[in-house]
């Protein structure tokens, strides 16, 4: 556990900092969160000569990676004053993509001595190695723990610096400001919860926790469970509540699909999604079936959450669309200053991660240059527009619409890197298969790919 709370190396003079020679341009740069996509942000913007400062709110690294046994006062975290538990994770969870996918391009998550041997480890294993990360690329002295960042917010409307507000627990009344002339935003999107909405849910007399205040399946015994979702959390607490609740039935997001026993399970069921729920604690599906639950468990996502940053309006978050937003990652009018590293989903997020740290980094240095700024508000608008003619929701803006890796290769492009390795997209749509079936529970201890 780190106690540090403030790098002594780097101190807060920041303006007595000379740029390096060797590097185009050399900036100061804030950090906002320790996470892995925290992590990899500092170490490109490190090797490319910015000087930079790491804010994170706890007093260890790793973000959702750290276990914590904690739950929220609010177990649906609707109430904006309850103290937030950031992780979300399940004391049981496991990866659900291999090992060769989750490490980095120049950092392979191998197996190590006396650790998890699993091809798909638990999350303890997953903490070790970003603490390792940081460890060797000497990050840890860059992080400034236990300080939360209450305000992110433009000097003035001539300068591209910015101020950080930030406050420690040690003393919540007072805050601290530092000015850098670029910020990066890591502090992920796991925290917020989005839950299911509707009718009868405020009448309705169970218990309602959402999958961000899951921790173990002891106290669901001979219960009656409703789990609303079907992502990878909604499939992993499902089966494990099954081996101690009387009966679990899975609200699934489609209205189409009809009330069916799952096979090979004998206290599981499928059903569309919820129509309403009553006072005497009936919770009625689309097709027209029908439980008395004990408890609802929405597994349903979470919401992009920046409490802290203020830029009049520039950007906002709508129905979890974060915008405007070149690529993800760059507001166009005042790119590259500001940028978002880690939004995107359904897609190898370390990846992703790693490559859209390197594209910030390169653009801040001078070395990779960005289109104009009414280039880049026209490929937004393209995007919207391309979303409102397909139908799709705005929530679906940062999930990656794709049958390759149109958007990882995009990234290569930009950064002049070599192609990926084809054997990484055909085992990411091999593992999206397993990870989406409910025929297999079993596929990350019977994983049959080929050099996987």
């Amino acid at each position: 556990m780190y106690i540090q709370t403030k790098p002594t190396v780097i101190g807060h003079n920041f303006r007595n900092l000379k740029s390096s020679p060797m590097f185009e341009q050399s900036l100061q740069v804030a950090v906002i969160g320790a996470g892995m996509t925290g992590l990899l942000t500092a170490r490109e913007l490190k090797r490319e000569g910015h000087r930079v400062i790491v804010f994170e709110k706890s007093n260890r690294l790793g973000g959702t990676w750290v276990y914590d046994p904690r739950v929220e006062t609010d177990p649906l975290g609707l109430d904006q004053s309850r103290e937030i538990v950031h992780s979300n994770m399940y004391r049981s969870l496991r990866v659900n993509l291999p090992r060769r996918l989750m490490g980095f391009l120049d950092y392979p998550f191998s197996q190590k001595e006396g650790g998890d041997p699993r091809e798909f480890p638990g999350h303890e294993e997953v903490l070790q190695y970003l603490e390792d990360f940081a460890r060797d690329f000497e990050l840890v002295e860059l992080i400034w723990f236990g300080h939360e960042v209450v305000r992110v917010e433009g000097v003035n409307e001539v300068s591209h610096e910015w101020v950080i507000e930030s406050r420690t627990r040690e003393s919540e009344s007072e805050v601290e400001e530092e000015v850098f002339e670029a910020v990066v935003v890591c502090n992920g999107h796991h925290t917020e919860p989005r839950i299911a909405d509707f009718p009868g849910m405020d009448i309705w007399p169970g218990v309602q926790v959402h999958s961000h205040n899951y921790r173990t399946p002891e106290s669901f015994q001979n219960q009656i469970v409703v789990i609303v979702g079907n992502g990878p959390s909604a499939h992993d607490i499902l089966r494990e509540i099954s081996s101690v609740a009387k009966e679990v039935h899975q609200a699934l997001g489609a209205s189409d699909v009809h009330f069916k026993k799952l096979e090979n399970h004998n206290n599981i069921w499928q059903h569309s999604v919820i129509k309403c729920a009553d006072e005497d604690g009936k919770v009625v599906f689309q097709d027209g079936s029908f439980v008395y639950a004990d408890v609802i468990i929405h597994c349903t996502g979470f919401k992009y959450h920046f409490p802290f940053l203020r830029t009049n309006g520039i950007v906002s978050v709508d129905d979890s669309c974060v915008g405007p937003l070149y690529k993800h990652v760059f507001p166009p009018s005042i790119a590259p200053w500001l940028s978002f590293v880690g939004l995107p989903y359904r897609g190898a997020p370390s990846l992703i991660i790693e490559l859209q740290s390197r594209w910030v980094a390169k653009v801040l240095s001078g070395k990779v240059a960005l289109p104009s700024e009414e280039e880049m508000a026209s490929f937004v608008e393209e995007l919207y527009q391309h979303m409102k003619e397909s139908g799709l929701p705005k929530r679906h803006t940062h999930q990656l619409q794709q049958n390759k890796f149109e958007y990882e290769n995009w990234l290569v492009t930009q950064l002049g890197l070599p192609p990926l390795e084809q054997w990484r997209e055909e085992m990411y749509f091999y593992a999206l298969q397993k990870i989406t079936s409910h025929d297999d529970d079993e596929y990350r201890d019977t994983w049959d790919v080929i050099g996987g």
